[in-house]
């Protein structure tokens, strides 16, 4: 399980436009800054679908929480 407080660090690097959500674009270019990963927008896109909760197409601190914390 994820701590809570690191996840949350995380969450905000990756939301780097401060809203409280990760959109698929902000998904993307984290991944691509990690270096690591370089994925198309659509994979971005599918990787949030199914992490959405409430379907609204981006991810708030809690959904992400409750995918790390599983």
């Amino acid at each position: 399980m994820a701590d809570i407080e690191e996840a949350r660090k995380q969450f905000e690097r990756i939301d780097t436009d401060g809203d409280g959500f990760i959109t698929a674009a902000e998904f993307k270019a984290a991944l691509a800054r990690s270096g690591d990963w370089n994925v198309t927008e659509s994979v971005a896109e599918v990787v949030i679908k199914t992490r959405d909760l409430d379907g609204d197409k981006r991810l708030s601190f809690d959904e992400f929480w409750a995918y790390l914390s599983k």
